[in-house]
């Protein structure tokens, strides 16, 4: 995936000011940066979900801001997405989201009801969920369940490219790590192409062959992930270490707090 001079504003603010950022096809990259520097709404203009101002989107070479509408969605059905809250449909069960998922991406037109619930359940396997929990609704699972299920969703149809909008937000550090090892085992077993959102700088190094921070409308640096943490970039760094001080402004978080009397 290769994207250049993307551009997106909103009343006149402006928030994407001229991306570009390169995708490595079978890799994972993942995009760390402030809250508001508009991550999500990269991913967003990414799935067609908002129409950018300016630039091109090009999977293998073919810009899919251009294509026609037919050939747009025909693209992005290449594509799974792990939402950042799963956003599972509460009113299915687990069986039926993942069903939804692959009717969606037009698996079930050759397949019986049957086979495409034998198929659904070996997406819940993929992400080491049993047979007991497809009955089940939302409610019923924890969080870290809630994102798997997302997950095997987002596996549906085998899409070559996932994205994961922080995927890790809101769980504990082990189930984190149970996350973090079934994408990279999205990428190393199934050959996906990968594209992560996160503030989670031990998912970055977990999940991370290649690293960029947005920062100011624009991608400020990128790199091998495993370099991340030493960036050499003063924003990059004060970030990723969490410094109060250095270039990117942090308000009247730095004054000292008022004297309780």
């Amino acid at each position: 995936m290769r994207i250049r001079g993307l551009k997106k504003a909103f009343n006149g603010r402006t928030i994407l000011n001229g991306i570009d950022l390169d995708v490595p096809a079978g890799q994972s990259t993942v995009i760390i940066g402030g809250s508001g520097n508009g991550k999500s709404l990269l991913l967003r203009c990414i799935l067609g979900l908002i129409e950018p101002d300016a630039g091109t989107i090009e999977i293998d070479g073919e810009n899919i801001i251009a294509a026609s509408r037919s050939r747009r969605e025909a693209l992005l059905r290449r594509i799974g997405m792990l939402f950042q809250n799963a956003a599972l449909f509460d009113s299915m069960s687990v069986l039926d989201n993942i069903l939804f998922g692959l009717r969606a991406k037009g698996n079930d037109r050759n397949k019986d009801h049957a086979a495409q619930e034998q198929e659904a359940l070996h997406l819940l396997e993929l992400v080491g969920l049993g047979p007991h929990v497809a009955p089940l609704n939302p409610a019923e699972l924890s969080g870290g369940m809630q994102k798997r299920v997302g997950l095997a969703r987002a596996l549906a149809g085998q899409p070559d490219i996932l994205f994961f909008d922080e995927p890790t937000t809101g769980l504990d550090p082990i189930m984190s790590a149970v996350i973090d090892g079934l994408i990279s085992n999205c990428v190393t077993q199934l050959g996906s192409t990968a594209l992560t959102i996160t503030h989670d700088m031990t998912s970055v190094t977990r999940i991370g062959d290649h690293a960029a921070m947005l920062y100011g409308g624009k991608i400020i640096w990128q790199g091998p992930a495993e370099t991340l943490m030493n960036s050499g970039n003063p924003i990059v760094d004060q970030f990723t270490h969490g410094r109060l001080e250095g270039p990117i402004p942090t308000g009247n978080l730095t004054a000292t707090p008022t004297e309780k009397r």
